[in-house]
């Protein structure tokens, strides 16, 4: 059997020895794990291996079977998943061979389950180790995302694409849009801890019948002191009053009271936009021009909303970049294909024997349609971006419209069909502020700084200590509404509470951020004790201590909790994972003192604190949050 201690590089060039007090026994290798950045793969394998050699079998197969969190024991093998009889045989023989070593010391039956019992302090010593060699690896490298704990470069050379937030120009930034940009971005910095490639797409809505709307409106009620001032709510205020036309003309229309359907405002609009689209048309530049203006001030604006979120985009694509002649060749081939039918004048591709009815791909006066520029944009992007996965994150209102693009886009053969994926999510209801319904993600942000900053005011000794208190109480506050937002399955629905996500009581995202903060002032309020540089500047076995233990199993779960929210999308697990840790350093603070102990003590102590600090900065980068050390 070969043996090492891991197939991954090292997290640090040259990595310091270990001291042999703690030196791990001959580790098999198995395909995927990582011994050397995932310290419990380490102890797993040493189950693993006894094991699977008193039971003769495959060693990779046990070493997948060896559970963490089980029956209350560090770590658990189900009998029954290997060997079929009775539990209790099985689990003697692993009993009557068991030999205790520097990984394990300690095995038990009970039932189905064999229970067996690290050795708490050779634990502690490679955990704490292997943070802090990673810890440093990335300071000295702060560009990598791949170095830090609980990462790894296993997606090296694989592309993700991903578009998420989208908002539609001239529209207010709805619930739906802040869940897909708070969800995709977490879920692209996932992906960047799993070593992939990440292009970050925001495809804005803007295009469509609508920007001819927007149009006839502009010219009717535009201010050009307005639209610079804040271009995404004056043309918000325009759409409204022109929408408000159409409605009255309508009803005037119904009524008999006018009688030329191509004077009103919805044929007008009909008219732009078709002129835009049409660049034969004599007079189109014109609107052109001035949507092009729309659309830059728009994105500037929004980029400024992006950054209270910690959010950025690589591209803003949009609807308007479809080119005509991808969503032209996406017709012809749907058409060559017997894909389509026709309804009054309209073009449609029948996908009714996939049990997804039919769907528009242009529109009976020859303009496109969502489908249509999806169905080109996949083209777009994929001869721009070669991309090994395509996500979206759209909500799951919209699962049928990405179910039909899916399936046309396999129907016509497209080479790339395959590799698309649609991450959905619930609906979010109650977005209202104190005064009154919300419109914009700004009015959001602003009154949770607001309430952030009322409530860091209450304690004045600690307010005087922060640098940039409006800063700090902005952070603080788009923490609360990003974590109300994270901390449920993502397909779940859920009320937006703006007191609920801004209270520091419960599990919410001012939580997270004061747990940080108090990891961060154990440094500050110890300044004579020396803060060791590794591992072994400290004395591990002053750590025995059953509150200790916890926090570093707890921080020895971490590399799963990333992976798991990477396979499933589902960023809910690493917001999990922060408020556990929160809790568990919360119950140790008063027993595992720094302040006051004996130097070693302190020095151990400290040390954990730090590196415990660190995994959890990590866990919320990873969530798009900017940890604070002050407020």
């Amino acid at each position: 059997m070969s043996t090492s201690t891991s197939t991954a590089p090292p997290v640090v060039d040259p990595q310091p020895a270990v001291n042999p007090q703690y030196a791990l026994p001959e580790l098999p290798v198995v395909k995927g794990a990582e011994p050397e950045r995932v310290p419990i793969d380490a102890f797993r394998l040493a189950v693993a291996k006894q094991v699977a050699e008193v039971w003769d079998v495959d060693v990779e197969k046990v070493f997948a079977g060896v559970d963490t969190g089980k029956k209350g024991a560090d770590l658990a093998v189900a009998i029954p998943r290997f060997k079929k009889g009775k539990p209790d045989e099985w689990a003697r023989k692993i009993l009557e061979a068991f030999k205790p070593n520097t990984a394990i010391s300690k095995v038990e039956n009970e039932g189905a389950f064999l229970l067996f019992t690290i050795n708490k302090e050779t634990f502690t010593y490679h955990m704490l180790r292997t943070i802090n060699l990673a810890s440093r690896a990335a300071r000295n490298n702060p560009t990598s995302k791949t170095l830090h704990y609980g990462t790894t470069d296993e997606g090296q050379g694989k592309h993700m694409l991903i578009d998420f937030s989208s908002p539609n120009i001239a529209k207010p930034f709805h619930a739906g849009h802040l869940r897909s940009t708070i969800i995709g971005a977490v879920i692209s910095n996932l992906h960047e801890a799993m070593g992939w490639k990440v292009t970050r797409l925001n495809y804005l809505g803007d295009w469509g019948t609508q920007y001819g709307m927007l149009s006839v409106g502009f010219d009717r009620y535009g201010s050009e002191e307005e639209l610079v001032r804040d271009p995404i709510q004056h043309l918000f205020k325009v759409y409204v009053r022109i929408n408000q036309d159409k409605a009255e003309e309508t009803e005037r229309f119904n009524k008999g009271e006018i009688t030329d359907a191509e004077s009103t405002v919805h044929a007008a609009a009909k008219r732009v936009f078709k002129a835009m689209e049409d660049v034969t048309k004599l007079g189109d530049e014109k609107a052109l021009a001035q949507w092009r203006r729309f659309r830059e001030l728009s994105i500037e604006k929004l980029k400024e909303t992006y950054a209270k979120l910690n959010i950025h985009f690589d591209v803003y694509w949009g609807e308007s970049q479809v080119s005509k002649e991808s969503m032209q060749r996406a017709i012809e081939i749907c058409e060559a294909k017997g894909l389509t039918c026709e309804d009054r004048g309209a073009l449609l591709v029948d996908l009714t024997k996939y049990k997804m009815d039919k769907a528009i791909i242009r529109k009976a006066d020859g303009t496109t349609i969502y489908l249509t520029r999806d169905l080109g944009g996949a083209f777009d992007k994929w001869n721009t971006y070669h991309f090994d996965k395509h996500i979206y994150v759209v909500q799951a209102a919209q699962s049928l419209h990405f179910r039909q693009l899916y399936k046309t886009l396999e129907l016509m053969g497209e080479e790339f069909a395959g590799r698309f994926e649609h991450v959905s999510f619930g609906m979010v209801t109650g977005m209202s502020t104190r005064r009154g319904t919300v419109v914009f993600l700004d009015d959001i942000l602003e009154e949770a700084t607001e309430t952030m900053h009322e409530q860091m005011r209450s304690n004045e000794a600690k307010y005087a200590q922060v640098e940039d208190p409006e800063t700090t109480s902005a952070v603080i506050g788009s923490t609360a509404v990003k974590i109300q937002d994270l901390s449920g399955k993502r397909i779940n629905d859920y009320a937006f509470d703006m007191r609920r996500c801004t209270s520091f009581e419960g599990d919410f995202g001012p939580f997270i951020q004061y747990s940080h903060v108090r990891l961060c002032s154990v440094q500050r309020k110890n300044p004579n004790v020396p803060v060791p540089v590794s591992v072994d500047e400290i004395d591990v076995s002053l750590l025995d201590h059953p509150k200790v233990h916890e926090i570093i199993y707890h921080l020895a779960l971490y590399p799963t909790a990333v992976r798991n929210a990477f396979q499933y999308n589902e960023p809910s697990t690493i917001v999990t994972w922060c408020f556990r840790i929160s809790h568990l350093v919360g119950s140790a603070w008063e027993t595992i003192k720094v302040a006051g102990a004996e130097e070693e003590s302190a020095k151990a102590r400290l040390f954990l604190y730090i590196t415990t600090r660190d995994v959890l900065a990590n866990a919320m980068k990873l969530l798009s949050l900017t940890p604070i050390e002050r407020m």
